[in-house]
């Protein structure tokens, strides 16, 4: 395993370290005010209709709509911008330094949804959230870990950003799969035309943005019309964005990425988090965290996220495929696989696919993300903790 960090994954590490900081406090405000005399107000808002377009070309959609719907396919984007870097020329460019991360997120990923279906197998509905548990929250994860400073070795800081960016490629994979409706034959028709001419531009090496941005707006919204979760749009149009051959080229990519960064980060994220998190809690007692669903994602992200990636963690390490983290000891990695269950908006950004048709269980949804995200914030940082008092 590597114990070193490139000056990308350096900038990285610090903007979704600060961003996590700024999610937690976007959360507990969503809380406060959801269960204040401001909760009739921020419920109404979000509810609020916007058009946005030119005459009657145009989307109206609900404000909470526009967060979920747009701002994260924006986040996506960006996400997929910092997934194809890493493969290319960054830290997962390696097959041998990206084997431990990519088969601790596959175990991140299958074991909370397994524990989820079995919680949930007796209710067809509920099934569907199966995907809500196996979500990273990247910068609250890495915000978390940050707060002990350089007490934490290279090598962890490493691995979690790595299992966590993996994590966000299953998720698009998941969303892009499993949580598509009807699909218009003519609008797909359409994405597929678009996405070529985006292709054209790529292998013309065109290197200025707005040609892809003009096309990306037509690309949100010919797949918010089709079916496909609005979300892919920023997928499909980061994969096209030209990244540099040779060390010292220029990159459109990297360009991009660092131009949009702070506001993703510090603008789009907490505001997904402040309009997402808010909760009801009036008449909530212990025996609402048994229900099915709440009880399926708290479980699944505070157990099965651990349980997933240390087991297939070990497994790997064991058969030769990939060595523990230098500096680290097993203790210490343990606690970082903890830290994966850290689902929060991530998790809240797939329940509402889940659940979009069956909005009655969103309040068990946010109970079980931010109970299991909480649980594991508060074990993962004690545990890392006294393992870096141990060293």
């Amino acid at each position: 395993m590597i114990n070193y960090i490139s000056s990308g994954f350096k900038w990285f590490f610090k903007l979704e370290a600060a961003s996590g900081i700024l999610l937690l406090i976007s959360a507990i405000v969503a809380l406060y005010i959801s269960n204040s005399n401001l909760s009739e107000i921020y419920f109404d808002v979000l509810k609020q209709y916007l058009f946005i377009g030119i005459n009657n070309f145009g989307l109206k959609l609900s404000v909470l709509h526009w967060i979920n719907d747009a701002l994260m396919a924006i986040f996506f984007f960006f996400v997929t911008l910092e997934i194809k870097r890493e493969f290319l020329q960054g830290e997962l460019s390696s097959m041998k330094q990206a084997m431990l991360p990519i088969i601790g997120a596959v175990g991140g990923m299958l074991v909370p949804a397994l524990i989820y279906i079995y919680i949930n197998f007796e209710t067809s509905v509920t099934l569907n959230g199966w995907a809500i548990p196996s979500a990273t929250d990247i910068a609250f994860s890495l915000g978390i870990l940050s707060l002990l400073g350089s007490r934490v070795p290279v090598s962890l800081k490493v691995f979690l950003t790595a299992l966590a960016i993996i994590d966000d490629l299953g998720a698009i994979v998941i969303i892009a799969f499993f949580y598509t409706g009807d699909l218009n034959i003519k609008y797909l028709i359409l994405i597929l035309l678009t996405f070529i001419l985006l292709l054209v531009l790529n292998r013309l090496n065109i290197k200025k943005f707005l040609p892809y941005l003009l096309l990306g707006l037509f690309l949100w919204f010919f797949t918010h019309e089709s079916g496909v979760h609005a979300t892919i749009a920023g997928v499909l149009l980061a994969s096209v964005i030209p990244h540099r051959k040779k060390e010292n080229d220029f990159s459109l990519l990297i360009k991009i990425e660092h131009a949009i960064s702070p506001y993703v980060a510090f603008i789009i994220m907490p505001l997904f988090a402040f309009a997402n998190a808010g909760v009801s809690l009036e008449g909530l007692t212990f025996n609402s965290l048994l229900a099915p669903v709440p009880l399926g994602i708290l479980m699944g992200l505070f157990v099965g996220k651990q349980v997933g990636v240390f087991i297939f963690s070990l497994a790997s390490i064991k058969l030769g495929l990939a060595t523990l983290p230098n500096n680290s000891n097993w203790i210490s990695f343990y606690a970082v696989g903890v830290l994966t269950g850290i689902g929060f908006t991530m998790s809240l950004f797939v329940g509402n696919l889940a659940f979009v048709n069956n909005m009655e269980y969103m309040d068990g949804v946010k109970i079980g993300v931010l109970s299991g995200s909480l649980l594991s914030t508060v074990a993962g940082y004690l545990l890392l903790m006294f393992s870096l008092k141990k060293k």
